[in-house]
């Protein structure tokens, strides 16, 4: 059978128009899945970056209130936002009441904020905790300053997301409206991706 080039043409490109169709529904249904929340990273969020490595949270031991040791594997079964900051580091105390708000409006079962003072002192921090009322913030100290070095971080204030299981999802190194509709409906997303099934 014999057919022109134009009825040839004809008949491919709407199968071309399929399969163009096809392929974009299908990306953007595996992009979903993948848990990237580059697509939410937005407004006050545009700085937040997701990590392909998915590197493991930081191994230290940290100091608690009560002089307990704590580990960032004692929240596994969360998402965690782990925020590194100090009470020398101007834009880390800006960002503290967001920080607190945030915690007061999506922490629970299945999310937390995690507070990681790096300050010399743990007392420097207890005191600016309690002066600016931040109570629903834990206070953790990191005495071995060991935190910079296993996350990479360059700077401070350093806030990165942690999924349940304790790999890294992303980080933001800047201050940050942790409050703003962007940072809820970025956690909202991490939580839905990255949380416990």
């Amino acid at each position: 059978m014999n057919i022109s080039p134009l009825k040839a043409g004809l008949i491919i490109m709407p199968l071309i128009g399929v399969v163009a169709v096809l392929y974009v529904v299908f990306s953007a249904m595996d992009s979903g899945g993948n848990g990237s929340l580059d697509s939410y990273a937005t407004g006050h969020m545009s700085a937040f970056r997701t990590e392909e490595a998915q590197r493991p949270q930081p191994t230290v031991v940290y100091t608690g209130a009560d002089g307990q040791e704590i580990r960032l594997s004692d929240y596994r079964g969360k998402v965690i936002l782990v925020n590194f900051w100090a009470t020398w580091c101007a834009p880390c105390v800006e960002e503290m009441p967001a920080l607190s708000n945030l915690q007061s409006e999506l922490g629970g079962d299945a999310f937390e904020v995690v507070t990681v003072s790096m300050d010399r002192r743990m007392e420097d921090a207890a005191t600016f905790l309690t002066n600016m009322q931040l109570e629903n913030l834990p206070l953790i100290h990191d005495s071995t300053f060991g935190s910079m070095a296993q996350t990479g971080a360059i700077g401070l204030p350093m806030s990165i997301l942690y999924a349940s299981d304790g790999r890294e999802i992303g980080r933001l190194p800047a201050p940050a409206e942790w409050d703003s509709e962007d940072a809820i409906r970025l956690i909202e997303a991490a939580i839905r991706f990255h949380g416990e099934n």
